[in-house]
């Protein structure tokens, strides 16, 4: 496990277009995911002890954002050759297992994760109505334990303000999380 953080969010930067297989039987493109007040484009795996320490509350943040009008997704884009726990299957297994209010997608060239900058899990990026990017910070304090219950919603907060805006805030702290798993070539 490589710890990285994110780097600083670049304010303005338009979203990529992706279109990808979801473990749902669809494909996921950017117009599929976002809402009316914008999107939320998360890089998450199965294996990171990171992801695991924060699912649910990103399965919470997740459902509660939708109903301020920004959507969500989550992209897969390790190369699962050394981590199994990133198969496919498995992906099909967490999101029903969980609940997942958000498409899970496979990014299976990992093309999707380098237009987008990704470089650990979990990394988020939080894109207002005219998908320009607003937000590139953490969840919350959380690290490779889930921080206290009572702590700040940062991500939630963030994109809320988004919502309400247009604008993200100006103090973001990086995300911290696994590498992502780069295929050789």
């Amino acid at each position: 496990m490589a710890r990285t953080t994110t780097p600083v969010c670049e304010f303005g930067h338009g979203a990529a277009a992706f279109d990808l297989p979801g473990v749902d039987g669809r494909r996921h493109t950017l117009d599929s995911a976002r809402g009316s007040n914008g999107l939320l484009v998360m890089f998450l795996c199965n294996h990171c002890p990171f992801v695991k320490a924060v699912l649910d509350r990103i399965v919470r943040d997740t459902a509660e954002l939708a109903g301020h009008g920004i959507g969500s997704i989550a992209i897969m884009a390790n190369d699962p050759s050394d981590y199994p726990e990133d198969s496919w299957e498995n992906m099909v297994r967490i999101a029903r297992e969980r609940a997942f209010p958000f498409p899970y997608v496979l990014d299976r060239d990992q093309s999707v994760a380098r237009a987008y900058g990704a470089v650990c899990t979990p990394d988020f990026f939080g894109f207002d109505a005219d998908l320009t990017l607003q937000y590139r910070g953490r969840l919350d304090a959380s690290g490779m334990q889930p921080a206290a219950a009572d702590a700040n919603r940062e991500l939630f907060e963030a994109m809320c303000l988004v919502a309400r805006t247009g604008r993200g805030p100006e103090r973001q702290m990086p995300s911290i999380g696994c590498s992502i798993k780069w295929r050789d070539g």
